[in-house]
């Protein structure tokens, strides 16, 4: 049985949403888990970690490649 590994830790619930939509175009099975924990208010979920991503050790070189194509200055919008 395939274990799951973490690949990512993310900063935002935008920036998981847009490589969560990217995977799957492309078919590469992952799962988002977010570190937001109610008994605690959300207080472990920060500016800087929103939360992770894990999926199969064999998909970490294309997800941190898509990852890092998207975190590219010019694939970045100006705030409005």
């Amino acid at each position: 049985m395939k274990m799951t590994v973490k690949i990512l830790v993310l900063r935002s619930e935008v920036e998981a949403r847009l490589l969560s939509g990217l995977l799957e175009q492309r078919n590469i099975p992952h799962m988002l888990k977010s570190f937001h924990d109610s008994a605690y208010d959300g207080v472990w979920q920060t500016d800087t970690s929103w939360g992770a991503l894990y999926s199969y050790n064999e998909y970490k070189d294309d997800i941190t490649r898509i990852y890092d194509e998207m975190s590219l200055p010019e694939n970045l919008s100006e705030d409005v």
